[in-house]
């Protein structure tokens, strides 16, 4: 009888399967149903992009341990046709053979693809069908949840495996990108530039340059002062507070027009204003607004909101996203880029609502408040894209065997849910303006109409003693930034009671107040703030036209990878955190300073992410692709053959770093092999061998416990021995784009 076979991504979404269709044995690396139906599985990737060494030609001279050195004259490595090879990792192999075995069974008529709904989802299994040759009819199973109702509804509704070609291919570009960029950058600096390792990456670098940059910029901050002149009004029996608006061409100002910078200016101007007794409205306008629901996270927001409550990490905040997914079954697939929902999941809200309740019983009375037939925006089918927000489903656990991370999660995600079945948010605003002195003052109000969702998101009374607790300790220490006590002062004004005025109207002058300030930094990033960086590159530019590009690139990284990405920099200790905030280390710098503007720039990063998802929707071919990075690529390394050498102190631990952007792949072995002391010969390579072997100038550097020996042979060029000393940091260099020099 013919039957279908089902390869799943990992084990526990196979068993969520088997368990709808019904389990009727179980063997080695698969489970058979009772209806004949076979399930496999992967553990993620079982294959891996293979080694350069497999690229290159067996003549070349060999480490100790087997691997081929690195010479420049064998850069770049561009691979005429793509290999890749079964992961090293234990039970690979095994499971691999057996899906090889499975898919050969005659009565397997259909093979679907269940890998997670997602580019990596979808090149995972189809590699491997690639790889045994398959040609077998393919379906793909596509699910945003694994609760035993998702799982009902994806198995009665198997789609076209073609149909997601262009994922795969989105995927395959991507990984090839980062094969080309790790492997020849990161070997052709190493070479070049005197310090060991000297690792890139495709997405890496733009962001441990954005580190690096907000390190600068706090660091050489000069603050500047400035005043801030308010008033305080009277009239009808309400006193209330109105903001200086300083004229056009007001002098004293900053170039942006709007801090008064000129204080002796401004103390004048506040003495003079204190002899007013009276302030007379020029104009009042009071206009019903409304605050729509929230939409449902998308996993940049969740670990931005995660980072700022919880102090989690972003790779924290995934795996427990992921946990509540795939162990738990209460929440959707959370490697998502969108906050909107589609249209079809509206009525599965009176399901979804009461697993939230039985699972969160402090949301009871919420829930019984909820309306399940308001219809939020949050709720659009058209701005929906491939994956939708992280929400709850219609699946229960028992709150007590959640961890407390998993706990606040899925509070976040399950109080996001709710609200939006709640009433918009309705509100009176209110702008008075005056005259004072000639000057004009602006008095900014509201008055709640209907509290709606935002009910639930009141502060309770701990809270709200909590954070006055910080604040006051916030004040006497005189540490709050400048924006965040404009923020409040502007939340203050909003929230204030205003009389109701109309033109002409006299309010009483009771005082006016000129306080002084300093302009602050920007705060160091957080993990959080990183990530939302990442996602909104585009702040970082002036240019409308290459901000629209940006925006439609959606930053750098993907929801998927972000959270690795600074894992990984901060494994590689090109980025370390300090309480919550991270920092560019001495030997990230380093990095920054020898790779160049090119591989440096998020602009360029998020251009190359912008044709990825071109290739998703069938819009570019993955072989244009992969040309025009190979070309990118080619000019890159000429420029290092050719770009002075920069001469650093060595940082220990540098060679565990990993030169390619993946930390799965095991990519760093062929550096990790050559270990103890390396030497580069004339002819520009990298050996392993732990003493000089080639006579000539030789220096020597200790970092640690560890030594390093750098051999000049004779008739070697002296652009590529420089000694000159690099000052330790070079922000200002690489900051502006210039060509690091000896």
């Amino acid at each position: 009888m013919d039957t279908k076979l089902f390869i799943a991504e990992k084990p526990s979404v196979a068993k969520a399967i088997a368990a709808e269709i019904g389990v009727a044995s179980r063997a080695e690396g698969y489970l058979t149903c009772r209806d004949g139906t076979l399930i496999t599985w992967c553990f993620g990737h079982l294959l891996e992009q293979a080694e350069p060494d497999d690229y290159l030609p067996d003549d070349i001279p060999k480490t100790k341990k087997g691997r081929k050195i690195w010479r420049l004259q064998d850069l770049p490595i561009i691979p005429s046709a793509w290999l890749s090879r079964a992961r090293t990792d234990r039970g690979v192999k095994k499971q691999l053979t057996t899906i090889g075995k499975l898919l050969k069974q005659p009565n397997v008529a259909v093979v679907v693809n269940a890998g997670d709904p997602d580019r990596e989802g979808q090149l995972l299994v189809d590699e491997v069908l690639e790889h045994y040759k398959c040609r077998k009819p393919v379906k793909r199973f596509w699910v945003s949840a694994v609760d035993p109702a998702s799982i009902r509804k994806g198995l009665a509704a198997l789609k076209e495996n073609v149909d997601y070609a262009g994922m795969r291919d989105a995927a395959r570009g991507r990984s090839r990108a980062d094969w080309l960029l790790g492997m020849n950058l990161s070997r052709a600096y190493t070479l070049t530039q005197s310090g060991g390792l000297i690792a890139v990456g495709r997405v890496q670098t733009p962001t441990l340059a954005m580190v690096a940059r907000r390190d600068y910029a706090v660091r050489n901050f000069v603050p500047q002062p400035y005043l801030s002149i308010s008033a305080d009004l009277e009239a009808k029996a309400c006193r209330f507070r109105a903001k200086w608006k300083p004229r056009e061409g007001q002098p004293g100002m900053d170039e942006e027009g709007k801090l008064l910078i000129d204080l002796d200016l401004g103390r004048q101007l506040v003495e003079k204003l204190k002899q007013e007794k009276a302030a007379t409205v020029t104009s009042s306008v009071t206009k019903r607004k409304k605050a729509f629901q929230p939409k449902a996270y998308s996993l940049a927001d969740i670990q931005i909101e995660a980072s700022r409550m919880f102090g989690m990490s972003a790779e924290e905040t995934l795996k427990v996203c992921q946990s509540l997914y795939e162990v738990h079954k209460i929440t959707s697939y959370p490697r998502t880029d969108c906050g909107y929902l589609p249209e079809s999941q509206h009525p599965d809200a009176p399901a979804v609502l009461a697993a939230i309740a039985k699972t969160f019983p402090a949301t009871q009375k919420a829930v019984e408040r909820a309306d399940p037939t308001i219809k939020s925006p949050t709720f659009n089918d058209k701005k929906v894209t491939a994956h939708h927000g992280i929400v709850p489903v219609a699946n229960t656990a028992h709150w007590e065997k959640l961890s407390p991370a998993e706990q606040k999660i899925y509070r976040l995600i399950a109080r996001r849910y709710i609200a939006n079945f709640f009433p918009v948010h309705e509100y009176d605003a209110t702008e008075i303006r005056f005259d004072l002195g000639g000057e004009t003052f602006v008095a900014t109000g509201k008055v709640v109409v209907v509290k709606g969702w935002k009910v639930l998101f009141e502060k309770t009374e701990a809270e709200k003693a909590a954070e006055a607790a910080g604040k006051a300790a916030a004040a006497k220490k005189k540490s709050a930034k400048a924006k965040a006590d404009a923020d409040g002062e502007e939340d203050e004004e909003s929230d204030q009671a205003l009389p109701t005025l109309v033109k002409g109207d006299v309010a009483d002058v009771l005082d006016v107040l000129g306080r002084e300030d300093q302009t602050k930094p920007p705060s160091y990033f957080t993990e959080g703030t990183l990530i939302a960086a990442m996602e909104n590159v585009w702040r970082s530019f002036d240019d409308p036209h290459l901000q629209e590009k940006l925006k439609e690139a959606g930053g750098i990284g993907t929801p998927a990878t972000r959270a690795s990405i600074i894992q990984e920099l901060k494994r590689k200790n090109y980025l370390e955190t300090e309480k919550k905030f991270l920092h560019c280390t001495e030997e990230g710098r380093n990095v920054l300073i020898v790779a160049s503007p090119k591989v440096r720039s998020a602009a360029m990063t998020a251009a190359f992410e912008t044709k990825l998802s071109q290739i998703e929707r069938g819009e570019y071919r993955l072989d244009q692709f992969v040309a025009e990075y190979e070309a990118f690529i080619c000019e890159e390394i000429e420029r290092a053959k050719t770009a002075p050498v920069v001469v650093k102190e060595p940082v220990g631990g540098a060679s565990s770093a990993s030169p390619s952007e993946s930390s799965a792949s095991g990519r760093a072995s062929s550096w990790r092999s050559s270990s103890g002391t390396r030497s580069r010969s004339a002819a520009g390579s990298r050996t392993g061998t732990k003493t000089a072997t080639k006579t000539g100038t030789k220096r020597t550097t200790k970092t640690g416990t560890s030594t390093r020996t750098r051999t000049r042979a004779a008739g070697e060029s002296s652009a590529s021995t420089s000694t000159s000393a690099a000052p330790a940091v070079r922000a200002p260099k690489w900051r502006a784009e210039a060509k690091p020099t000896a």
